[in-house]
């Protein structure tokens, strides 16, 4: 059992669109240049994804929400103001409103090449967007009992973070459609159990030696023991348009990892729950975001979300005040009360609607409204 608390250092990744200003479509063929010079401005801390389209940034190892949030700022604003020189911005969103996936560029990039040959036409699908949110937790032993507790939570993040509704031109009906193509993928979805890092290693190495995996990076679940650093990386995230409800649901990762870290320490831990049921509240943030509640698995009924923040800000206090990040903790009742990106993409697109834009004029006023606010 870990003696010490973990370090509980904190890194953010966000994946971006971009887009060309005039017609608000996706980019499929940004110049190098762009990332030539972004790479130079954020010393190497922005970078092209699996699509030509897409930007990833990624902030160093940050000791405290405070400069994670910082740190981010000056990613976004360097993805900004570069890509603006081209024409272009980023959008922080899982799914574009309208263009087709099929009409992406890929990046040219040994690991991509790989994936689409793997993956066919489930990769070529895969125009969507992440927010990845590492927690530095550098004893094995803990991380894999940290991600066996922690799963419990994952629709509740997602529920937060859904920014999806709109699929190559087409309403869904969900507002993560994200996880819906993602799924389609092998190795995603909810972890799998684990007893030790042993059995973990035993699993994972079965793949590697039979070839099927290089290493464990080709794991996709929605939270998974970093391959490259020491830490747990929560991955079932939509990427979040404003930029502070980004930082919300890291200072939320981080604390719920110091939780669950006392807990082990008190030799207690968060009840285990069938992937069944935890799997049906991560359909349901899938589907609803927050807006028909969860299945609190305790209780044994739906609950609504504002309860169950309500019910998160007051287990995890005494953590965010540990932490230094109260305001955030208690900030996530701002995304219910105004709606996630999904809900305001929504309400944007019907307004549009509703005073006389066709379709398209209506998708082309979500993405105006997705740049700015990606920009804010």
């Amino acid at each position: 059992m870990a003696a010490r608390e973990p370090p509980l250092s904190l890194g953010i990744e966000e994946e971006y669109l971009l887009v060309e200003r005039e017609t608000g479509a996706v980019a499929s063929e940004p110049p190098q240049e762009l990332f030539t010079e972004l790479n130079a401005q954020t010393a190497g801390r922005a970078f092209p994804e699996f699509l030509r389209s897409q930007v990833e940034v990624a902030t160093p190892v940050c000791r405290d929400i405070a400069q994670a949030r910082q740190e981010l700022t000056q990613l976004r604003r360097a993805v900004i103001e570069t890509a603006g020189r081209f024409g272009l911005a980023p959008i922080a969103a899982s799914t574009h409103p309208f263009s087709l996936a099929s009409s992406q560029k890929r990046t040219d990039k040994e690991r991509y090449v790989a994936l689409l040959e793997e993956m066919q036409g489930a990769a070529r699908r895969m125009m969507i967007c992440g927010l990845h949110v590492h927690v530095g937790i550098d004893d094995d032993e803990l991380r894999i009992d940290l991600m066996n507790q922690l799963t419990y939570f994952l629709p509740h993040m997602l529920a937060l973070s859904c920014s999806s509704p709109f699929w190559e031109g087409e309403q869904t009906g969900l507002m993560s459609f994200r996880l819906m193509i993602f799924n389609g993928i092998p190795r995603t979805g909810l972890p799998e159990k684990f007893a030790s890092w042993n059995e973990y290693r035993r699993h994972t190495d079965t793949l590697i030696e039979t070839g099927i995996l290089a290493d464990t990076s080709r794991i996709w679940w929605d939270l998974r023991p970093s391959a490259r650093y020491p830490t747990l990386e929560t991955r079932v995230m939509d990427s979040c348009t404003s930029l502070e409800d980004s930082v919300r649901l890291a200072a939320l990762n981080q604390c719920l990892m110091r939780k669950l870290y006392r807990l082990r320490r008190d030799n207690q831990q968060w009840r285990s729950y069938p992937e069944l049921l935890i799997g049906e509240n991560r359909w349901r943030a899938m589907r609803y975001s927050f807006d028909a509640g969860l299945l609190d698995l305790g209780r044994q009924r739906i609950v609504p979300f504002a309860e169950l923040v309500e019910e998160l800000i007051a287990l995890l206090r005494e953590d965010a005040l540990e932490l230094g990040c109260l305001p955030e903790i208690e900030g996530l009742r701002e995304i219910l009360e105004r709606g996630t990106s999904a809900h305001r993409q929504l309400r944007i697109y019907e307004a549009a609607l509703q005073s006389g834009a066709d379709e398209r004029e209506a998708f082309g006023a979500v993405v105006d409204w997705l740049v700015v606010e990606t920009a804010r």
